[in-house]
């Protein structure tokens, strides 16, 4: 497939930022690819070569991509030019582009640049290692560079430096498939169902183009495949847990530390982290020490791993872990801060999904499983039915150290990939109506002035409205930060820096930096209001009004572990501004 059809269409993705027109850009886009090349397209529209969990980078610098295109130009001088028109215009793809416009064509021992061509070269270059890799790397960029042409170029290197940004997330992907492939938007929801126990938009879109839904409907689980992670709804109170969950559940602590995905076959064990992110080389004691306690010879399962006072065993907050987010002395880490890993779920067992199980049913398999010891543990688990039982177990599990409780409901299945009241959480602080605290992706800066100046000094936050798949603003955040936070948030936020606002942003606020909405940040605030300016929950309480947090404040933790999509939806704000003004309104009557 010529790589000009995808260029073309990437450009057209580039010029909107209208959900509706991206779709069928891509729905057209899909209609001219061949089945055998149609997951590699998928996997460059993401900016990416493979699924997540496999891990793979490409690691090309800047310094490098703009050495490859002087090549490619053919001039002394090139390299300085390039680097005037990427000043001039903040992205390399086009500086590259206006460089090799000048260039001579010539069609004398050129080849086709095709799709698999630059893919197989990208792949490549991702693998690259050992001596002199940096030339090596330099050699086919500008070998993809000589045969491009300018526009094929810009394209080309927005891949290569991670700077593809288009706006397109995977739900739009999966509505263009569905289109695509089967003429209905509405089966969208098989297409997801395929994603949520795979992973891999790659092989969903291969899988639909080759063999329909019926393919598409035989997804299977697959060991050293990530799940995507259920997740849950949040509740303010004991009585708002007990009207929607019913008369009998299961509450659970909820404890403040990492949740990890474990596959386990034999002595072999993967461990993916709630972004599917493989996160094995961070536990080597979890390698070690969890084969020894598993009765199943295939089984994957879901646990939190919690930083432990090794004297007391008492839990420590999840910054502590985030110690072990190490690249070198991965040892000394794993000494300096050993863990517990505290199991709550399988997902599944001996060649078996077990995601359709019953809880009551999933949670009864999980204790014969896994043979508790100090090292692994069953995550403390009660029947509750009133609201003392709630206020009993809450209260046990803040004095042992930890957030708070979850809150599920006995009889429903496990919904991968999914948030739903199936499952709730209860923190301390969301019952206190001037403490509530969320998980918000930050979007956008202004720069800091006085001890703050050449950083952030206030962030623009928003949260996920989950129907449209777009980050809402909500509020602006200045308070909370420690000169250390502000210095680990500036070096994070520059690799996320983009020219324009991402097409997946709403708001009309105009930050002086806008980001790519990838980085989750935890705050807590007085109350929720309405607000004229801000576009969380626009339009549900009154018309052209949204939701704002009144007096944010940063908790102090930077959620890594979290992918933006799973940061506190627009339908949770709604209801804790509900919550609260129903709290105000008892209080009125007393």
């Amino acid at each position: 497939m010529e790589f000009a059809i995808l260029a073309d269409a990437f450009s057209k993705m580039e010029s909107t930022t209208k959900r509706l027109e991206l779709t069928q850009h891509l729905v057209e886009l899909f209609e001219k690819t061949p089945q055998d090349v149609i997951s590699r397209i998928v996997y460059l529209l993401q900016g990416k070569l493979r699924p997540d969990f496999e891990g793979v980078e490409l690691g090309v610098a800047e310094r490098l991509a703009i050495r490859a295109i002087a090549k490619s130009a053919g001039s002394d001088s090139a390299e300085k030019k390039i680097e005037e028109e990427y000043r001039k215009s903040g992205d390399l793809g086009h500086a590259a582009s206006k460089i090799l416009e000048q260039k001579e064509q010539t069609t004398f021992m050129m080849q086709d640049i095709t799709v698999e061509r630059v893919y197989e070269n990208l792949l490549t270059i991702a693998k690259l290692e050992g001596s002199k890799t940096q030339d090596r790397k330099m050699k086919y960029i500008s070998g993809l560079l000589n045969d491009a042409n300018p526009n094929e170029a810009k394209f080309i290197l927005k891949i290569l430096l991670g700077t593809l940004r288009l706006g397109v997330a995977e739900n739009t992907v999966m509505d263009a498939l569905a289109i695509a492939f089967t003429g209905n938007k509405e089966n969208r929801k098989a297409l997801e169902h395929a994603y949520n126990v795979s992973s891999d938009l790659g092989k969903v879109a291969e899988t639909i183009a080759s063999k329909g839904l019926k393919g598409i409907e035989e997804f299977e689980i697959n060991l050293f495949n990530p799940i995507r992670p259920m997740l849950a709804d949040r509740v303010k109170s004991e009585e708002e847990a007990i009207e929607k969950l019913g008369n009998v559940f299961a509450a659970e602590y909820k404890l403040d530390g990492e949740r990890v995905q474990l596959h386990i076959e034999g002595e072999k064990v993967i461990l993916f982290s709630r972004s599917l992110e493989n996160i094995t080389s961070y536990y080597p004691d979890i390698v070690e020490k969890i084969p020894k306690t598993i009765q199943a010879q295939k089984v994957i399962l879901e646990a939190e791993a919690v930083a432990i006072n090794e004297n007391t065993g008492e839990f420590l907050p999840f910054q502590e872990l985030m110690h072990r987010r190490r690249k070198y002395q991965v040892e000394k880490a794993v000494s300096q801060y050993p863990i517990t890993v505290n199991f709550f779920d399988v997902l599944y067992y001996d060649g078996k999904s077990c995601l359709e199980l019953p809880y009551e049913e999933r949670r009864n398999l999980l204790e014969k499983i896994v043979k508790e010891d100090d090292y692994a543990k069953h995550i403390p688990m009660s029947m509750v039915k009133s609201q003392e039982d709630i206020e009993e177990f809450l209260e046990n599990s803040i004095n042992s150290g930890c957030e708070g409780v979850m809150l599920k409901m006995l009889d429903k299945p496990y919904q991968a990939g999914s948030r739903g009241s199936y499952w709730l959480k209860l923190k301390r602080e969301y019952r206190n109506e001037l403490g509530d605290s969320l998980d918000l992706v930050v979007i956008g800066a202004f720069f800091g002035k006085g001890r703050r100046t050449g950083k952030y000094g206030t962030l623009l936050l928003a949260s996920y409205d989950y129907d449209t798949d777009v980050f809402t603003s909500i509020c602006k955040v200045g308070t909370g930060f420690t000169d250390e936070d502000l210095d680990q948030l500036y070096q994070i936020l520059s690799n996320k820096v983009t020219i324009k606002k991402n097409p997946r942003i709403d708001s009309d606020m105009e930050a002086d930096v806008w980001f790519e909405p990838e980085l989750v940040i935890e705050v807590v605030a007085s109350e929720i209001t309405l607000s004229p300016i801000h576009k969380a929950a626009r339009n549900e309480i009154r018309k052209d009004t949204g939701l704002a947090l009144r007096f944010p404040k940063f908790t102090g933790k930077i959620r890594l572990e979290k992918d933006a999509e799973d940061a506190s939806t627009n339908e949770e704000v709604l209801t804790l501004f509900k919550g609260q003004k129903k709290v105000a309104h008892d209080k009125n009557l007393m």
